[in-house]
């Protein structure tokens, strides 16, 4: 996981306790809930300047950091593909 989004997704977790986040940590046990994960949303599309599908906003994604962080991951990599691409033909 990306320094910059366990960043974001630390200020979400006011039970995380000074516990290092990892991939499996239930956010919701660690104190987000559904009104500040809009709010996260928000916090890592500007972090990473992408735009998370609509599909994505489901309690599936926002189970644990790891699940959220893959939702996160494949929109850097959608957004970032075509400019690879065009790169790659110049």
């Amino acid at each position: 996981m990306d320094p910059r989004f366990t960043d974001a997704l630390v200020p979400f977790l006011k039970f995380l306790d000074g516990k290092e986040i990892e991939p499996d940590a239930p956010l919701r046990t660690y104190g987000l809930d559904s009104m500040q994960s809009i709010e996260l949303l928000f916090a890592l599309e500007d972090a990473f300047e992408v735009t998370l599908p609509d599909d994505a906003m489901n309690d599936t994604t926002f189970a644990t950091a790891g699940s959220l962080w893959a939702a996160v991951s494949a929109a850097i990599d959608v957004q970032n593909g075509p400019a690879d691409a065009s790169r790659a033909a110049a």
